[in-house]
C-alpha cells in the first residue's frame, strides 16, 4: 500500500522507468504522470541502484527525533495513567506539559482509552499483542441454539418460532486465534467434552501449520473442566510441544481477542442472513472463515486481512 499522499503507486513508477528507458525526456513523463521532474528523477536513482526493489515504498519515519518528550517524563506519564487513571487535562499540569503532548505519549503507549486498561489494577488487558505467529493461540467455545426446518424466530417471528425450537439443543463453535496474526479456525461441535476440544485443538494445530504457523508455543483457554483436569486436552499439548495458559478467573477480557473474534462471527455468519435450516448456517461457516483470513481487512491489522501477518510476521500496522 503507498503513502496516502504519494502520486505514484509501485506500478505507476515502474510505468515511469518503462517510459523513460524507452527513449523518452524525464520532463515529458514527468509531466504527463502529474510528478515533478524532481520526483521522477528520484525514483530513476532508486530504480538504477537498487532495481525493482527501489521501487518500493519506504518509511518516513526519521532516523532522530531531536525534539521528542524524553523517555523517563513519558515513563511519569504512563504511571499516573496506570495509577491514578488520570486523563490529559490533569497529567499535563503536574508535570508541567501541554495537554496535547500528554496525549501523543498515552497513544504512543496505548494509554489513550481506559478502556484498554484494569481498573483495580492498572494493568494494560488490550491491544497488547505476541511478537510473532504461534507465541500464543487464544481458545474459546461459544453456545448457539439449533435453527429448525423452516427457520426460528428471527425468521418466523417470535411467538412461532419459540415453538418451532423447543428440544432443538445447541451448537458449541469451538474457536481458535493466533494472538499476532488474528488468524482464525472454527469447528461445530454438538459438545464442550474434553474429547472434543483435544480433537479440535489437534485439527486446529494442523490448520495453522498448513496457514504457515508451524508451532504453537502456548495455548489460553477459560478455565472450563475439559481445560483444566481434561487428560486428552493434556495430552495433546504434550504432543505440540506447547504449555497450556488459563485466563484469570471472572476476567473473560484475559482471552479478549477470541471473545472479539466471537462477537465477529455472530455479526457476520450466524446472525448475517435468516437460515432456514441448521445445516444451512452450518455450510456458510467455511466461506466466512475464508473472507476473514484472506480477505476481509481488520481494523489492528492497519486494514489488512490476518494472512498478511502470517506471510510477513515481522510486518508492523499500527
Amino acid at each position: 500500500m503507498s503513502h496516502r499522499n504519494a502520486r505514484l503507486t509501485v506500478h505507476g513508477r515502474r510505468l515511469l522507468v518503462e517510459r523513460v528507458a524507452s527513449g523518452r525526456p524525464v520532463a515529458h513523463v514527468a509531466a504527463e504522470m502529474g510528478i515533478s521532474r524532481a520526483t521522477a528523477h528520484k525514483w530513476l536513482r532508486r530504480w538504477r541502484a537498487e532495481g525493482g526493489a527501489g521501487l518500493a515504498d519506504r518509511s518516513s519515519r526519521p532516523l532522530t527525533t531531536p525534539h521528542r518528550t524524553p523517555a523517563s517524563i513519558e515513563a511519569d506519564v504512563c504511571r499516573l495513567r496506570t495509577d491514578r487513571k488520570l486523563g490529559p487535562a490533569r497529567i499535563g499540569p503536574i508535570l508541567g506539559l501541554p495537554a496535547s503532548t500528554v496525549h501523543r505519549v498515552l497513544t504512543r503507549h496505548r494509554l489513550n482509552r481506559l478502556s484498554w486498561i484494569d481498573r483495580p489494577t492498572g494493568t494494560v488487558i488490550r491491544r497488547y499483542e505476541r511478537d510473532r505467529p504461534g507465541e500464543l493461540i487464544h481458545i474459546d467455545v461459544k453456545k448457539l441454539g439449533r435453527i429448525p426446518d423452516g427457520g426460528g424466530h428471527k425468521a418466523l417471528g417470535r411467538q412461532a418460532g419459540r415453538v418451532t425450537r423447543n428440544n432443538m439443543g445447541y451448537d458449541y463453535i469451538h474457536s481458535a486465534v493466533d494472538d499476532h496474526s488474528r488468524l482464525a479456525y472454527s469447528e461445530i461441535h454438538p459438545d464442550e467434552k474434553a474429547a472434543t476440544c483435544a480433537a479440535f485443538l489437534t485439527r486446529a494445530a494442523a490448520f495453522f501449520a498448513e496457514m504457515g504457523i508451524t508451532r504453537i508455543e502456548r495455548v489460553l483457554t477459560d478455565n472450563a473442566w475439559a481445560y483444566r483436569k481434561g487428560l486428552a486436552w493434556k495430552n495433546v499439548l504434550a504432543e505440540l510441544g506447547a504449555s497450556g495458559k488459563l485466563t484469570r478467573a471472572y476476567r473473560p477480557q484475559t482471552n479478549g481477542k477470541v471473545e472479539r473474534f466471537n462477537r465477529t462471527l455472530l455479526e457476520e455468519w450466524a446472525y448475517q442472513r435468516l437460515y432456514t435450516t441448521n445445516d444451512e448456517r452450518t455450510a456458510a461457516l467455511a466461506d466466512f472463515l475464508h473472507t476473514y483470513n484472506h480477505h476481509r481487512s481488520h481494523t489492528a491489522l492497519g486494514g489488512q486481512p490476518p494472512i498478511t501477518r502470517v506471510n510477513n510476521p515481522a510486518g508492523q500496522y499500527s
